[in-house]
């Protein structure tokens, strides 16, 4: 899972929790009425590209609370899932809300229920951060602590939001593939698929410019500003999916493509900085195609 500044995002477009877990479906096109003022295609049905996520259920693993950036307190939750519990070390000693008395900003750890998507049992955790002052940031720790979040509590259809994740991995790659530099001639000594050059006399060293064979992809990488075109239960819609399968719980259509294979877990996230031709779009589901 990637990791975000929390303090950094705005979560004025979230009800309480700054993101959500997700996992990368596919992509479809998606059948839509344009309803944007001032577009050149207002009021017109228009085929547009869209990537499918599915999000389970999520529960909180703990609340974590900080005083000047350093934890200083963390409240557990009771009945965890049996997967989560035999794959990481949960203290025995467990404090409660009126242990933890020095604090000036609190956070909570989720984790997804991934094994209701049949993807594999293993949850995956993340630190989320929550929006409001810390006195509504305790209430909703308190209030959810050990129950189930649904992503219809946390976004709405028509926000903009921003996906967080790794992108599709490639494994050791050659230096044409990596950075795209020309093939040298048939003729060239020691080798075609490798620089000219690996530098100058002087400074005599390789430097990190120097286009060079190494990794490729699974990149830490963030999509802005990506809209909400419908979400919600799935109820069999999206059935045989290919690389995928089934959708067995909540649902989530964003305009436009993500980084990531399918089945690579994403972190969905109130956006950081919207943009007004974004904001402004209005489209208004009819169906997939």
């Amino acid at each position: 899972m990637p990791r975000v500044n929390w303090s950094a995002v705005n979560g004025n477009s979230v009800k309480n929790l700054k993101g959500f877990i997700c996992y990368k479906v596919g992509m479809a096109s998606a059948f839509v009425k344009d309803n944007t003022e001032h577009s050149m295609t207002k009021g017109k049905k228009i085929v547009i590209s869209a990537t499918i996520l599915e999000c389970p259920p999520m529960r909180i693993f703990s609340v974590r609370f900080y005083k000047n950036g350093q934890v200083t307190g963390e409240v557990l939750a009771e009945n965890l899932d049996k997967d989560l519990v035999s794959r990481i070390k949960v203290p025995k000693k467990k404090h409660k809300f009126e242990d933890v008395k020095d604090y000036d900003d609190l956070g909570i750890i989720c984790y997804s229920q991934v094994k209701k998507t049949g993807l594999k049992k293993t949850p995956d955790l993340s630190e989320i951060g929550l929006q409001g002052s810390i006195e509504e940031k305790l209430l909703f720790a308190r209030e959810n602590l050990g129950k189930e979040i649904n992503v219809s509590d946390i976004f709405e259809k028509g926000k903009v939001v921003d996906v967080r994740g790794l992108t599709k991995g490639h494994g050791f790659s050659g230096a044409v593939k990596r950075f795209g530099i020309t093939l040298r001639s048939h003729k060239a000594e020691k080798g075609r698929r490798r620089p000219g050059s690996l530098g100058p006399w002087h400074p005599a060293r390789v430097t990190y410019l120097t286009p060079m064979a190494g990794q490729l992809g699974m990149f830490s990488r963030i999509s802005y500003n990506n809209q909400i075109i419908d979400l919600g239960k799935a109820n069999g819609k999206f059935n045989g999916i290919k690389n995928y399968g089934n959708i067995n719980t909540d649902y989530i259509l964003i305009h436009g493509s993500v980084q990531g294979p399918a089945k690579r877990q994403l972190l969905v996230t109130a956006p950081l900085r919207k943009t007004k031709k974004q904001k402004k779009k209005n489209f208004e589901f009819l169906e997939l195609r």
